[in-house]
């Protein structure tokens, strides 16, 4: 099968489109672009240089500077804000929280989609998001919106951050996901939401296997939207 398309997976928080997006791109030999870690990025940015979430001059002048890259190591993929290693620290929750934030804002938006789609010109990329397969590439050739409860995703967010040592309660992680739906789903630029030929998988009671395999599925009988 040729290369030359593009997969989009979309989703809430915590719904396991990173980890199933590196994994599939692995798998198919194509690149992987994480777009939530580019809007954390510029999260991270802002907070270091007290620049407000609704500053849209500030926040251009922001993208305008900060250089977003990523390298493969061996411990997977990071995440580097010009020469800066910042893989860890967009994942902390006051971060995410930052990022839906300054990705409700026009100039922030419009910086990042540009990069995004010069980095799918020539397909071969698996890309995740919550726009992806509604806003950036709208002509993808195969969409998916994983979705799984708040419960679960609160459950997977505690158990990650534990894992890296970092004490968070379970109800603050659960409450902030809340937010952070509300927040994504209801904002007037490019709201969460599956494409409308997107498919939909819940996670919820899913393992990583049941979700690669579930994709892997309908890849052959997707219809191409592509001329």
């Amino acid at each position: 099968m040729d290369k030359d398309y593009i997969i989009t997976i979309d989703g809430p928080v915590s719904s396991g489109k990173s980890t199933i997006g590196k994994i599939l791109a692995k798998r198919r030999g194509m690149v992987y672009l994480d777009t939530g870690a580019m809007y954390r990025v510029v999260g991270l940015e802002s907070k270091k240089r007290g620049i407000r979430s609704d500053d849209q001059a500030g926040l251009k002048k922001l993208c305008e500077e900060i250089k977003i890259s990523f390298k493969q190591s061996k411990e997977g993929q990071k995440v580097f804000s010009s020469e800066e290693d910042v893989t860890e620290a967009i994942r902390f929750p006051e971060i995410s929280l930052l990022a839906s934030r300054v990705s409700a804002e026009r100039p922030v938006r419009e910086a990042l989609v540009a990069l995004q789609r010069d980095a799918g010109r020539d397909g071969n990329i698996v890309v995740d998001g919550r726009d992806a397969g509604t806003v950036i590439f709208p002509r993808a050739r195969y969409k998916f919106y994983l979705d799984a409860s708040v419960e679960e995703r609160a459950k997977r967010r505690h158990k990650e951050l534990v894992e890296k040592e970092l004490e968070v309660s379970y109800t603050k992680i659960f409450k902030d996901i809340e937010k952070r739906d509300k927040d994504d789903r209801s904002r007037a630029l490019s709201p969460l939401k599956p494409a409308k030929d997107a498919v939909i998988i819940d996670t919820t009671s899913m393992t990583i296997k049941d979700v690669l395999n579930a994709i892997e599925g309908k890849i052959g009988s997707c219809t191409s939207l592509l001329p």
